[in-house]
């Protein structure tokens, strides 16, 4: 099995927390177990459930996601389930409903906690025997769907407010999987930028990326997100005919002064085993992305790779236990990774 990786598409990144998301995905995947994904607005959660539909037992099946946010509440029921003619006013056919439609693949429930109180015995039902009655409809349907289910919310926490059922909630997570924010893979953002800037090439042209504007997008605290980033990117990539440069993201300024700021003077502490000296304000931006822009398109994994362990541990005065936590890494793995690229 191999991840699909496309560049805007799918899932970019190397950080510990989401390769063993992937990984666990990857486990689960060809049973039928129905799966809650946990994470933040942005995270990826519609991807990892394209991912366990494309490694599922049914990849040729139907993939079906329903907003469950968005179903007017007074027709929640017809659009999950269908509804029989004449089963209510404008019900002027026999509807299927998003569980047919997806019968034979998967169904997505995305923000499955906006789902109606008195609608969640029914698809309790569903989840529990496979079989389900249209509205207005005296027979029972057959279904066979594989369920999986994303949140934003904590459903345990809703389970004890009394807005979720506790039995639904079990049934529906039979496995689950929590994402990572971008904040703690702060390592993954030159390979997601790159990745972006690649699939906006196709539309706008190449962009080009200054490295101060690089050093804030690492420094940002991205509470919208892989989303909210390439946002970012494709808002400035608009305004910018050829560089991307700092002012053109329009970041708040506590980020434009975390990427700018030298760090500042300080005393040789005492080290841990295993952690450098600081370095010097002249190293934080690497002679891989010095000079007066970068574009990533032409940098090899290695450079990018190096440059953002140099930032980190120039940003850290050298510590390798905070630059590792600042990216989201163990820290025995930056050690090693600091080795490998000679940076120490």
């Amino acid at each position: 099995m191999k991840q699909k990786v496309d560049a805007m598409g799918a899932i970019v990144g190397v950080a510990p927390a989401l390769r063993e998301a992937v990984q666990a995905a990857l486990r689960i995947a060809p049973s039928r177990v129905p799966v809650v994904v946990s994470g933040e607005s942005g995270t990826g959660k519609e991807l990892f459930a394209r991912l366990l539909h494309d490694f599922g037992p049914t990849p040729a099946g139907p993939f079906v996601a329903v907003n469950c946010g968005t179903l007017p509440r007074e027709l929640a029921e017809s659009e999950l389930f269908g509804h029989e003619r004449g089963a209510f006013t404008g019900a002027g056919a026999r509807k299927r409903g998003w569980f047919e439609e997806a019968d034979g693949g998967t169904l997505v429930l995305d923000e499955v906690g906006e789902l109606p109180l008195e609608l969640q015995p029914k698809l309790l039902r569903v989840l529990e025997t496979g079989r389900l009655r249209r509205v207005g409809g005296n027979g029972e349907v057959t279904v066979a769907v594989r369920v999986v289910a994303l949140t934003l919310r904590d459903l345990p926490c809703e389970v004890e407010r009394g807005t979720f059922r506790v039995d639904l909630f079990h049934r529906l997570a039979g496995f689950e999987l929590m994402l990572p924010p971008l904040r703690q893979r702060r390592g993954d953002i030159p390979l997601l930028v790159t990745a972006c800037l690649e699939q906006l090439a196709d539309e706008l042209g190449p962009r080009t990326v200054e490295p101060d504007a690089l050093a804030a997008l690492v420094a940002h605290d991205w509470p919208g997100n892989v989303r909210q980033l390439k946002n970012v990117l494709r808002r400035a990539a608009l305004t910018c005919p050829q560089r991307i440069g700092i002012e053109a993201l329009a970041l708040p300024r506590t980020a434009y002064s975390v990427a700018c700021a030298e760090p500042p003077a300080v005393e040789r502490p005492q080290l841990a085993d295993g952690e450098g000296p600081p370095l010097a304000a002249s190293a934080v931006m690497p002679p891989a992305i010095s000079g007066d822009c970068l574009m990533l398109g032409d940098l090899t994994f290695d450079q990018i790779e190096r440059s953002v362990y140099r930032w980190a541990l120039g940003r850290n005065g050298g510590s390798r236990r905070r630059a590792a936590r600042a990216l989201g890494l163990a820290r025995s793995t930056f050690c090693d990774k600091v080795k490998r690229h000679g940076l120490t």
